[in-house]
């Protein structure tokens, strides 16, 4: 069987679309998935998504890791698909559909693609961290230095010590200005760095604001692949309206066979 593909970038973030209205595809082979995503032996990606059709919405995002199995929910993920269902011509300017953790609202242009995130009600405060849910677990931490850290050292560590085999996202986190911060994320199913984590970056604006670092309701993120942006409000200590922003874009496309 073969399949066409279309490969995504969303700040470094890359991902396999698949339109996979018709169900061909098949959902159910994890090993076949992370072949895909092997950058040596298959197409090459951080993950891999199915865009699929949904009942109440305009479509429907099924989201796998690079190690095959589906998983939470992926902001820069969800950016892209919103980028390709336009490029199918499934929508126009503006959008909602269905991912893993509920449903999501989104706004595209040209290049810049705004998505809506879940509301935030709980963050765990811990003197040297702050652990959250953006539609994935996140933990963020403040360091010094940024740019010398071993985030995939001290990332696996922290993913499967503190977090068990479950394990969460580890963010490190450098404030830069009043409003802008650097961010490198070690990101669960990847088992690696990536060089952009939107759900990570949504996070790390949240845990700032709610330590005092972040003194308005917007941040600049500045991540290895690039910038983005988060816009929420605060409603009794509730996060709300919670926006991701930043570019999505085709890279190419091709064929694969099973």
């Amino acid at each position: 069987m073969r399949f066409q593909f279309y490969k995504y970038q969303g700040t470094g973030n890359d991902f396999i679309m698949l339109d996979n209205r018709s169900e061909q595809f098949p959902k159910e082979n994890n090993a076949l998935v992370a072949r895909f995503c092997d950058r040596k032996f298959g197409i090459g990606a951080d993950g891999l998504i199915l865009l699929e059709n949904d009942a109440a919405t305009d479509f429907k995002m099924v989201y796998y890791n690079a190690d095959g199995n589906e998983s939470s929910m992926c902001g820069n993920g969800g950016r892209c698909i919103v980028a390709f269902a336009k490029f199918l011509g499934i929508i126009n300017s503006e959008t909602t559909f269905m991912a893993t953790d509920g449903l999501h609202k989104a706004e595209i242009t040209e290049r810049q693609v705004s998505l809506q995130m879940i509301d935030v009600d709980q963050i765990r405060q811990k003197p040297e961290y702050q652990f959250l849910n953006t539609g994935s677990p996140h933990h963020v931490q403040l360091v010094s230095d940024l740019a010398s850290f071993d985030v995939f050292s001290e990332g696996k560590k922290l993913r499967y010590g503190l977090y068990g085999q479950k394990g969460s996202n580890i963010n490190f986190v450098e404030q830069k200005e009043d409003d802008i911060f650097q961010v490198r994320t070690y990101e669960r199913g990847v088992e690696d760095e990536t060089l952009a984590c939107g759900t990570g970056v949504t996070a790390v604006a949240l845990a700032m604001y709610q330590i005092k670092k972040l003194k308005c309701n917007k941040a600049r993120i500045e991540v290895l692949g690039g910038e983005l942006e988060v816009r929420f409000e605060v409603d009794n200590h509730s996060y709300k309206n919670i926006w991701l922003i930043g570019p999505a874009e085709q890279v190419f496309k091709g064929t694969i066979e099973l």
